[in-house]
């Protein structure tokens, strides 16, 4: 049997909706099985730059976290820079008054970073950022974060990363971030579904959400702590809100037949969904504050996958309207629907970018694929080639794309550049893992 992707069974899920019986529940948050990266290749050209290691300043034999091999990872997994080997380094010193700049130049990098992490007791650590051009023997960034508990010197090494990739390519670095996905485990004839959340580097994974039956489309609020997603609790789908801490969890959709596909509109006001309540499955938008519900769509088609225009203006969905599902668009303030999508017989789960200007979608062309449309130009590419490709989601810089993908029969999440150049690839060692969503900057 020829196999479909997800988003195919999504249109369907009406069908065999009613006959799933969930018994779902929240849970402690404890670590799952972090997601392995493998880096499979890099764009032509990337920088090479060092990141030395820290310094040390403390009475244990080594600093808790290894910051700067997190930051070299971080930068090395964004395609867009090749960090040397600490192998390959001189010895270098945290007072940059003693940094020979000509031994750095020999290794043929521009940019150092050097620092130092300081025990300041009690658990609490001390970290110093230096950031160097090496051409112009200069300092181009010092930070210095006090009182860091051990469990956040990660985030302090995404943070760093993110400062590093701005300062060097003028765009808001993305490392300090988080995504969504679903989880599947098998045992015996059972399978078991997790909804987690970990860093946009697949560390520090907790749980959201366990179920025997599937977890499908997580959505993200745009303040970072929420998340949208259909369950099945009551015998038939459902959709969800809930804060990553547990404390608030509202069913918000519970109506008759299809309830589906969420998705938060950019101001955090509303939520977009798939509804059959009054018959096809069409496109409400429903005000968060008042719960009143809004049909955007009504025709005897399946139409699903909305996702927002990133002006709040219209909405981009899935259709089948013309017989093959293809994306169209849909203006809030006037009901006026477009077609969007002309390229091959099949183009759904659209995805806006951050800055409004293209479409991911997944594309069938001898397979399932994740493509690009620039709705400037009206360009389309296929960015992948792995057969069995679904749930395109942009990073929140705009630069990469996550998305789900088979590979040896087994559920990974992959991750493209805008130019086609895969980086890397994501996977759980027992198990498969789906559904991905990449959220928004973090919000404190």
């Amino acid at each position: 049997m020829k196999m479909m992707p997800l988003s195919l069974i999504k249109r369907t899920f009406s069908i065999w909706a009613g006959l799933l019986v969930l018994s779902a529940s929240l849970f402690s948050m404890n670590a799952q099985a972090q997601l392995t990266i493998e880096i499979n290749e890099s764009f032509e050209n990337a920088l090479p730059i060092a990141i030395a290691p820290l310094n040390w300043k403390g009475t244990d034999a080594q600093a808790p976290e290894d910051i700067s091999a997190v930051i070299r990872e971080n930068l090395r997994r964004s395609g867009k820079f090749n960090p040397i080997s600490p192998t390959r380094m001189p010895t270098v010193s945290n007072n940059t008054s003693e940094i020979d700049f000509n031994q750095w130049r020999k290794l043929d990098v521009d940019n150092l970073l050097v620092g130092q992490v300081t025990d300041q007791g009690n658990g609490r650590y001390q970290i110093d950022m230096r950031f160097m051009d090496v051409l112009r023997k200069s300092q181009v960034i010092g930070k210095r974060w006090d009182n860091i508990p051990k469990k956040q010197l990660r985030q302090i090494a995404h943070i760093m990363s993110d400062l590093i990739y701005q300062e060097l390519t003028g765009i808001r670095g993305a490392f300090n971030t988080q995504i969504a996905y679903v989880t599947m485990k098998t045992e015996g004839k059972k399978r078991s579904y997790t909804l987690e959340v970990a860093d946009a580097d697949g560390y520090n994974p907790q749980p959201i959400l366990r179920s025997p039956f599937p977890i499908m489309s997580p959505a993200w609020s745009p303040d970072s702590k929420k998340l949208a997603y259909v369950s099945f609790e009551k015998g038939r789908s459902n959709i969800i809100v809930q804060s990553l801490d547990g404390k608030y969890r509202e069913v918000l959709a519970e109506f008759k037949g299809i309830n589906g596909a969420p998705a938060f509109s950019p101001d955090g006001k509303k939520l977009a969904m798939t509804l059959s309540k009054d018959g096809s499955a069409d496109i409400y938008v429903m005000d968060l504050a008042t719960r009143e519900l809004t049909r955007m769509t009504r025709h005897f088609s399946i139409e699903t996958e909305a996702a927002w225009a990133a002006d709040s203006r219209s909405l981009f969905f899935n259709s089948d309207r013309r017989g093959q599902p293809q994306i169209f668009q849909v203006f809030l303030a006037t009901g006026e629907v477009k077609r969007i999508t002309f390229e091959g017989r099949y183009n759904g789960n659209p995805e806006v970018s951050p800055d409004g200007r293209y479409i991911a979608m997944v594309h069938s062309a001898g397979g399932f694929h994740i493509a690009l449309q620039d709705l400037m130009t009206g360009e389309f590419n296929v960015l992948t080639r792995s057969f069995l490709d679904e749930s395109p989601t942009f990073s929140p810089n705009g630069e990469m794309i996550l998305y789900a993908m088979n590979q040896g029969g087994r559920g990974k999440l992959a991750v493209v550049s805008l130019d086609g150049t895969t980086s890397q690839t994501l996977s759980v060692k027992n198990g498969q893992v789906r559904e991905p969503a990449w959220g928004p900057y973090l919000q404190r």
